[in-house]
């Protein structure tokens, strides 16, 4: 048995359930879960080991894990403060700020496109190297040279590693700072949140190891969960695939316990953060935190959340939904609400908001399941959420 740590308000005694049934019958190695409602933190759960390849180092209060692309989330958010501030305008081509992005066909990506993932570049001619996908560089000049895979704009599909280098070069086209900067400067240390973009050396010892994590045999569900669809298991193994080749893009695959890898300011894939740090984010976007700030206004949080991509998916071959660099609550992404909006990791981790209910959400885990969109220990706190807000 598990000794979960943590506490939650009353009312909500059925996320620490979920959370500890999900070691006792779903496979969870380490994990936490933080839900904050209107502003106040009223789930902060933790338990099981730091590492999920050894040791016996206990998960504490402060540890944090790779995100994998909850990073987006974040990374999205960028975008739209700039937006926001006035100095970026979603609706012009992507080449009035990176000029060097126009070759090829590519005058008319707008910035929504990239946002929305319908600029037709999930996949790399090229697949980098571990070293080139961290430096900052290639990544840009390879997709400033590309033609895309269809016309921008007609169609979506999940960038998946491409998402890091599109995101990351506009910012810095833009303001002149890095996207982890940024982040670090704008975001993270305005709300006090355990959050990079780019882990810094003097929070390393603060960072579990991530580790594969068969799950239990379970039944099939909706998303991409356990058991896929044959069509989406067939997409995965054809190296030629737009799928495989989008999840390829950095070949052969990073170790993301590399130290070098995690201080990378990779934006699509590669965050860390504790739950608490990203349920509190998205607390930001969608209200005041502890009589503190608000990051969104209004039109942003509109923005966020209104429709820009849906149906199926050119790379996860599935229907999708997509608003300005969120996913949108549906099969594929089950969320809490119809009007949720924000961003699984691969293999786990979990984060979004709700404004209807002033709901935020944050699960992070160190045991990485065969998962996309829906994990299952993922989605049993949710249901835990909504039962606790039916009373």
């Amino acid at each position: 048995m598990v000794d979960v740590q943590g506490a939650v308000a009353d009312g909500f005694e059925p996320v620490r359930d979920a959370f500890a049934d999900n070691f006792a019958r779903r496979g969870e190695r380490g994990a936490a879960v933080a839900v904050y409602r209107d502003g106040r933190k009223v789930v902060d759960l933790w338990g099981g080991a730091k590492d999920a390849d050894g040791g016996s180092e206990p998960w504490q209060r402060g540890t944090a894990q790779v995100v994998r692309s909850a990073t987006k989330g974040v990374a999205a958010a960028v975008l739209l403060l700039l937006h926001q501030r006035g100095q970026v305008d979603l609706d012009a081509p992507v080449g009035t700020y990176w000029p060097e992005f126009k070759a090829a066909g590519k005058e008319r990506v707008l910035v929504r496109h990239l946002l929305a993932h319908r600029a037709g570049l999930p996949a790399l001619d090229v697949p980098l190297t571990p070293a080139e996908a961290a430096d900052g560089v290639s990544g840009p000049r390879a997709l400033a040279g590309q033609a895309p895979a269809w016309e921008p704009g007609t169609d979506h599909g999940y960038h998946a590693q491409t998402y890091s280098w599109l995101l990351g070069e506009l910012v810095l086209r833009v303001t002149g700072r890095s996207i982890g900067t940024w982040v670090a400067e704008e975001i993270a240390g305005p709300l006090g949140a355990d959050l990079w973009i780019g882990l810094p050396d003097a929070e390393r010892e603060r960072v579990g190891r991530i580790a594969d994590a068969p799950a239990p045999a379970a039944p099939a569900s909706a998303g991409l969960r356990v058991r896929p669809k044959a069509t989406v298991s067939d997409a995965y193994r054809d190296p030629a695939s737009l799928t495989r080749r989008a999840f390829a893009a950095i070949d052969p695959p990073a170790d993301e316990n590399d130290a070098a890898y995690r201080a990378a300011e990779l934006p699509a894939s590669a965050g860390i953060a504790t739950a608490d740090a990203l349920a509190r984010f998205y607390a930001s976007l969608i209200g005041v935190v502890d009589g503190g700030r608000r990051l969104f206004a209004p039109a942003t949080l509109t923005l966020a959340r209104t429709e820009e991509s849906a149906g199926p998916d050119r790379v996860l071959v599935v229907n999708t939904r997509f608003g300005l660099g969120y996913m949108l609550h549906g099969p594929a992404s089950p969320l809490l609400a119809p009007g949720s909006f924000g961003h699984p990791g691969r293999g786990g981790s979990l984060a979004f908001a709700d404004p209807e209910s002033g709901v935020s959400f944050g699960y992070v885990t160190n045991g990485m399941q065969k998962n996309v969109t829906a994990d299952p220990r993922a989605q049993a706190l949710v249901r835990a959420v909504a039962r606790s807000l039916a009373g």
